[in-house]
């Protein structure tokens, strides 16, 4: 094998695939990348099982400046040391060859590097999905839905099928649900293409955020397909496998109340703000706790830490209806679930101290639902 190509260019798709690599990986071939050199281009893979990431340069891609003298392939490995030698190399080319069966030359101007190769052909094959159930989704739309429902998503293992994102498509709508049994994340949005289509399955939280950072905000839109354990997310030139996880999500609906006795009407970074500074007491106490009083048509945010302090602030509103009341949160909870609404009016809708209180967007209140439980306190 051997091939010249743009050091950026590559070093761009380079970067992409190592998203999918483990440094810890029990199968030590997976610490690496995998090389395939053709006449039509270089195809890059990094996997660590969960997830896997495909992508291609093409020799007819102006800015690749690809010549490939020689077709084979090879994985070479670690990634992160293949990656920092392309990106310390100093000519804006480089050539990667394979002299003795797994040896691989590494050169660029006057630098050379002569490093072990592992042998290609035992690199786990890449699972195979059919594409003709496929639908489209906004790329801007994903990573958003992503954004908003990831942050409830469980980081212990003791219920691993809460570490997922739930992900439902039926009559044209798509929902997704995450919840740690502490909060919830709902997002429901229609999807042109998939009247026909019915999927219910978990994807874990950690392949979407890794997806987030692969995809650029220049691509309009991204391909979905799925099979009975994976997900495939494709663009023009990369694919993205997921595992999804094995398990029956519990039914989410029933958590989400009906009907409330008082609902707040609020900008949403105003309130952000203050809850920030009252968390700023409540990190340095015992009790990471804050407490929102709906008082004589007032909103009043109060952090207190007996070691350290008091915070009190009243909250600007838009509208108050319904009964006065006072209910303890963890302020992480409700700063993570603020930040997902950006700059809108939201409605707090509360039933009781002890019951869980939802935050909808005043506009779309049934697209987007965030769940917290309260925290019983002593007084």
């Amino acid at each position: 094998m051997k091939f010249t190509v743009n050091r950026s260019v590559f070093l761009k798709k380079l970067k992409d695939v190592q998203l999918a690599v483990s440094s810890r990986s029990t199968i030590p071939i997976l610490t690496g990348i995998k090389l395939i050199a053709t006449n039509e281009g270089i195809q890059l893979t990094g996997s660590n099982s969960d997830i896997s990431i495909e992508t291609f340069i093409q020799t007819k891609d102006d800015q690749a400046n690809l010549t490939v003298e020689e077709e084979g392939q090879i994985v070479l490995q670690p990634a992160r040391f293949f990656s920092d030698i392309v990106n310390k190399l100093p000519d804006e080319s480089f050539t990667v060859e394979v002299k003795d069966r797994v040896q691989t030359a590494i050169t660029s101007a006057s630098s050379s590097f002569l490093i072990n190769g592992l042998d290609a052909a035992n690199y786990p094959h890449l699972p195979e999905i059919d594409t003709t159930q496929s639908f489209a989704l906004p790329v801007n739309l994903l990573k958003k839905i992503i954004k908003q429902t990831v942050i409830a998503v469980s980081t212990h293992e003791s219920r691993p099928i809460l570490t997922g994102v739930h992900l439902t498509i039926n009559d044209g709508k798509l929902k997704a649900v995450a919840t740690d049994s502490h909060r919830l994340s709902q997002r429901v949005i229609p999807i042109e293409g998939t009247e026909s289509l019915s999927y219910n399955l978990v994807i874990p939280g950690k392949s979407l955020q890794e997806l987030t950072r692969l995809l650029d905000d220049g691509l309009d839109e991204i391909e979905v397909a799925i099979a009975e354990n994976q997900i495939l997310f494709k663009t023009e030139d990369t694919l993205f496998y997921s595992r999804l996880l094995e398990g029956n999500y519990p039914d989410t609906d029933r958590l989400i109340p009906d009907s409330s006795t008082t609902e707040v009407k609020v900008d949403a970074q105003t309130l952000l703000g203050a809850v920030e500074r009252a968390s700023l007491l409540s990190h340095e106490g015992k009790n990471n706790v804050v407490k929102l009083s709906v008082k004589d048509n007032t909103v009043e945010i109060t952090g207190n830490s007996p070691e350290v302090g008091r915070v009190n602030e009243q909250v600007s509103t838009h509208e108050i209806n319904g009964e006065d009341m006072d209910i303890s949160f963890n302020p992480d909870y409700l700063k993570a679930a603020l930040t997902t609404f950006g700059a809108v009016d939201i409605t707090i809708k509360l039933i009781s101290t002890l019951r869980p209180f939802v935050l909808v967007p005043t506009e779309d209140a049934n697209e987007f639902i965030q769940l917290i439980t309260p925290i019983r306190t002593s007084t």
